[in-house]
């Protein structure tokens, strides 16, 4: 990207998506007559110089002003709010993922835990981000008002006054390759999720009968035992998750690395699933007799059937994610 381009990104990514092609064209076009003819890298400069901080001919462009904190601090704490929160409400999710793996009261029912991991989840992200908007804004309203400098151009992230030798820093995302946070608190939700269900799966996966006071936990389909035995593997896939989501979450975009850590995850995520599900062990004989009688099958066809099913599902959904991880990274 020249800084042409880049300059008109910078200014059109803070105004509203439905004018940001008309004003990004009139700009381009306000530009290109400012040069020269057969401009130089010196006289592109020179012409972004004189348009100014994007900041501010954003601000200029958008029908709601930045008041908030004020033009000066404006574009630094936005920048920093929309940096930390994610950081934050990451470090939160993992803490929980740790919690409900190492901890579970067997007095409670598959619903509860559920809701339980929803509720505090969320509750937990909103409580974080409400944190970190206090205080970042409280931070910046105390510095806006204690500072003595004349100057009030907007800082830029670095601190110092913008010039468009700042655009050499900026990192310009697609919008088809980008990787939005909300995909990203998805993916540790999600591992949160199972890695729970996991480790308890003897007291919530199986089978319920409706009691006195709601569903009754009466059959357990696994030997938690067996399955902890392949807890090496279960921690290896939790872990190459946690690392992908971090890396989506530094990038913000689909790269080639990004994509083969995807397939790193995703190759060993079906070995071991396919592993585990191999190891017939794993199911309880009470709950296969179960199966059985209602199905009006053999419980050892029912193993086969589950198997195949997880041998051939698994994997094409594996291939798919991977192949799409690379087609993502080709799109602009």
């Amino acid at each position: 990207m020249n800084l042409i381009d880049i300059y008109i990104h910078e200014v059109t990514r803070r105004l509203p998506e439905k004018s940001r092609e008309d004003i990004g064209l009139e700009l381009r076009s306000t530009i290109e007559d400012m040069l020269p003819d057969d401009y130089t890298k010196e006289d592109v400069e020179e012409v972004l110089s004189q348009l100014g901080n994007p900041a501010v001919l954003a601000s200029n462009y958008s029908e709601k002003p930045m008041h908030l904190i004020g033009p000066r601090y404006y574009d630094v704490y936005v920048t920093l709010l929309k940096m930390i929160i994610p950081i934050a409400a990451t470090i939160t999710l993992i803490s929980l993922l740790a919690k409900y793996i190492f901890s579970y009261s067997e007095s409670q029912s598959v619903l509860n835990v559920g809701l339980m991991i929803i509720g505090e989840g969320i509750w937990s992200i909103l409580d974080v981000a409400v944190q970190t908007f206090f205080w970042l804004t409280f931070t910046f309203a105390i510095i806006e008002r204690v500072e003595n400098s004349k100057e009030r151009d907007p800082l830029s992230i670095s601190g110092k006054k913008w010039s468009p030798k700042d655009l050499k820093n900026v990192t310009f995302i697609p919008k088809k390759r980008a990787i939005s946070n909300v995909f990203v608190f998805g993916m540790l939700f999600w591992t949160a999720i199972w890695a729970t269900v996991y480790f308890n799966a003897d007291k919530l996966v199986g089978i319920y009968t409706k009691g006195e006071n709601g569903l009754q936990f009466v059959i357990p389909a696994f030997n938690q035992t067996v399955l902890n035995s392949y807890w090496p593997l279960i921690i290896l896939s939790v872990g190459l998750e946690i690392a992908l989501a971090l890396f989506m979450l530094l990038k913000k975009q689909w790269t080639k690395n990004i994509a083969l850590l995807n397939v790193l995850k995703e190759v060993v995520g079906t070995i071991s699933v396919i592993i585990i599900v191999m190891n017939v062990a794993i199911f309880n004989q009470e709950f296969l007799t179960y199966m059985g009688h209602l199905f009006k099958l053999d419980g050892m066809k029912v193993v086969g059937f589950i198997q195949w099913i997880t041998i051939i599902l698994y994997p094409i959904f594996a291939v798919w994610n991977c192949i799409d991880g690379f087609l993502k990274t080709k799109k602009v």
